[in-house]
């Protein structure tokens, strides 16, 4: 007997993936909190403007490979290299 592929009764996630997503939920608000607290916690300290650069520079290099290696992924899916 063929099933209808417009019933859509079932759910999509199983238990255990709901169980998944409420465990990556709880992590991600512990990881939340403990970075609002530490951030809080550094009132009195002061960054020069080096540190300034260096910080900048790191997010633009973290951004630019992040996006070099995605746009690689994308060009070897387009032209067939990724078997």
């Amino acid at each position: 007997m063929p099933t209808n592929p417009d019933d859509n009764t079932k759910s999509p996630l199983s238990a255990a993936g709901w169980i998944t997503l409420a465990v990556l939920a709880g992590l991600f608000c512990v990881s939340l909190w403990y970075a609002v607290k530490v951030w809080t916690a550094m009132e009195g300290v002061q960054m020069s403007g080096w540190g300034w650069t260096f910080l900048g520079l790191g997010i633009v290099v973290t951004i630019a490979l992040g996006a070099g290696l995605m746009a690689l992924v994308f060009y070897s899916a387009r032209h067939d290299m990724d078997r």
